[in-house]
């Protein structure tokens, strides 16, 4: 179809002057269409592009009637490039007038003319297709409508590279890609010829394009930069240097409650440091003696808290107590609804809506019985614990009334006057220790400083050798008696072996009779049992202080309580909170002392064993 286009060109000879035709007849533009061999749309309707927007250059008064609605340009400002339309409607594009030359579109049926891939940061276009008389001044008459050109380099052939100043104005130019460009009203060959722009790959778009991605890296990687800095925490501020003048103005801070949690960081510091010596010392303890007496207004401030949540505890259980007990009348008034008296005169959908109500407040006070309930039982429990926990060294609470809480703060204003009085010791003391120090030297300092060392350590060592010695006798002891038992036991295994080849004698040469045997029999039974009453005795010997007889009263009562035994662990245990001193060791050895008052027994099966320890001494009583 453009082929027989531009054979009708040259035979119809078609001017400016005869392509100015009103809008408003559309049979002449229909016949000018089948002239140029193009197929006419045929329909009136809107302008293609409004004047406001047209590119100046151009004719005002040429337009298409079709039945297309408006195209509007790519670009705000510039009548020649159309945004892309959809696909189901065909494009149709303009004739363009310049001064020199005249663009036809080509045939709307027609595919559109294909490019190649963009390449990043295009700004030149290939313009193929060009007429063989075609100037520098022409291309840049035509071209110049898309942007601000800044090269253009054309080949002897016909065709040439176009670079613009912005990427943008690319786009525009491929939109008259297809047009047929006719040099003024020539009909020659020479002067006319059919567009191909494409996207051209040039090194200096690539160059720009890479500059301006690192370019905005760098923007980037800056701003992030600053966000991560506005985001991040501030830095803690830098602790100050040991001074005598820093650790004074230190001291008081301790002291101030608001400004303890930072004296007290300063503090760590500068013990971590190592700025404690023979110097400092005194100023030192006198510091953690300050952070020491900050611990009786944390605990203070403690009780308040807990006595505040012990409040609300009673408060939130007082409130719950009280919705409940409306939640008891509620449902109570729908119990008595329910009863036949009140039932019968309500109707269908009341009944139901009545039922409804009933399950679902009855639900609600369940649940909210169900948590006083909880909550009653988690007291108790409070409660039980504490009565376990009962031990004399168990701090006194602090009275309710006023009396207690004015003696307390007394026992406080003392305590406190009494902090600082210490202080003021060590710091006078460490004045007299200067002047001292003045008049010793570096090396009896040292030689004291060792002095002590050694006087402590062989105090040390002489404490080590006592207690060595105190075991070395007891188990001197233990072997001892571990002596006197195997002897004794060997010397009656001994009478045994005898008191057996004997038997086995009178066996064999049946002397003796049944009688005799039996009479060896007690003999050896009666020579076993004076054995273990001879180690029974030698072990229950006299008791060796009145500690041990308060002891054996104490045990016997505790286990009388527990007819049942109990394991050496919990004894200890309960003997430990009246003497914290005592050990199992020496409770249980005090118990096998005594076996006619207390006897030991095995419970359970294998992992589950268990020796328990019982008062035997009332069964001799009750036999007798």
């Amino acid at each position: 179809m453009m082929a027989a286009a531009a054979d009708g060109l040259g035979s119809i000879a078609i001017d400016a002057t005869q392509l100015n035709m009103s809008v408003t007849d559309p049979t002449a533009w229909a016949t000018a269409m089948n002239n140029l061999g193009m197929v006419p749309v045929g329909l009136p309707g809107q302008q293609l592009v409004s004047d406001s927007i047209c590119v100046p250059g151009f004719d005002p008064g040429l337009n298409m009637m079709t039945g297309i609605t408006p195209i509007n340009p790519m670009i705000p400002g510039l009548g020649l490039v159309p945004p892309p339309p959809p696909t189901e409607v065909a494009v149709v594009k303009e004739i363009i007038h310049c001064k020199s030359c005249t663009l036809f579109p080509q045939n709307p049926n027609l595919p559109p003319p294909s490019t190649r891939e963009r390449p990043p940061g295009c700004k030149t276009v290939f313009v193929g297709g060009l007429p063989e008389n075609a100037t520098e001044e022409i291309i840049q008459e035509v071209f110049e409508q898309c942007g601000d050109i800044t090269a253009i380099r054309k080949s002897k052939k016909n065709f040439c590279h176009i670079r613009f100043a912005e990427e943008f104005m690319v786009d525009k130019a491929i939109y008259l890609s297809g047009y047929r460009m006719r040099l003024g009203s020539s009909t020659d060959k020479k002067d006319s010829g059919r567009l191909h722009v494409d996207f051209a790959q040039a090194r200096d778009d690539f160059y720009e394009w890479e500059c301006k991605q690192r370019m905005r890296a760098r923007e980037e990687r800056h701003r992030r930069k600053l966000e991560e800095d506005r985001l991040r925490p501030p830095s803690p501020p830098p602790i100050m240097h040991y001074s005598e003048h820093e650790a004074a103005l230190l001291a008081e801070k301790l002291k101030d409650d608001s400004k303890f949690s930072e004296a007290i960081t300063v503090l760590l510091s500068w013990i971590e440091r190592g700025e404690v010596n023979r110097r400092s010392a005194n100023h030192f303890y006198s510091m953690v003696q300050s952070a020491n007496s900050h611990v009786r207004r944390l605990m203070n401030e403690k009780a308040t808290h807990e006595q505040e949540m012990e409040e609300a505890k009673e408060n939130f259980k007082n409130a719950l107590t009280g919705i409940l007990t409306q939640f008891e009348q509620i449902v109570a008034v729908f119990n008595a609804s329910t009863r036949q008296k009140a039932w019968d005169h309500f109707s269908k959908a009341q009944r139901k809506n009545i039922d409804i109500w009933r399950k679902h407040s009855e639900e609600l006070r369940n649940a909210q019985s169900e948590q006083l309930m909880g909550i009653r039982r988690e007291e108790e429990m409070e409660m039980s614990d504490d009565e376990n926990c009962d031990s004399p060294t168990k701090k006194m609470r602090v009275d309710e009334s006023a009396l207690a809480a004015q003696a307390y703060a007394l026992k406080e204003e003392n305590d406190s006057l009494r902090w600082q009085l210490d202080a003021y010791r060590n710091e006078v003391e460490l004045l007299k220790q200067e002047k001292e120090q003045l008049f010793r030297t570096e090396e009896n300092l040292t030689n004291d400083q060792q002095v002590q060392f050694l006087q402590q350590t062989m105090q040390g060592m002489q404490q080590q050798l006592l207690t060595i010695q105190e075991e070395l006798n007891n188990k001197k002891s233990e072997l001892e008696q571990a002596k006197e038992e195997q002897s004794h036991t060997q010397a009656l295994l001994k009478v045994l072996q005898e008191q057996l080849k004997g038997t086995k004698e009178l066996v064999e040469t049946n002397g003796h009779s049944h009688e005799d045997t039996n009479e060896i029999n007690v003999l050896t039974v009666a020579l076993v049992n004076q054995d273990r009453e001879n180690n029974t005795e030698k072990r229950s010997q006299g008791l060796k202080s009145e500690k041990e007889a308060l002891l054996i009263g104490i045990i016997s009562t505790f286990l009388h309580v527990h007819p049942f035994g109990a394991n050496i662990e919990y004894l200890w245990s309960y003997m430990q909170q009246l003497d914290s001193k005592i050990s199992a060791n020496e409770i249980e050895m005090l118990l096998m002392r005594l076996p006619r008052m207390f006897k030991q027994e095995f419970t359970g099966v294998g992992a589950t064993l268990e020796k328990r320890w019982k008062l035997c001494a009332f069964e001799g009583i009750k036999t007798t």
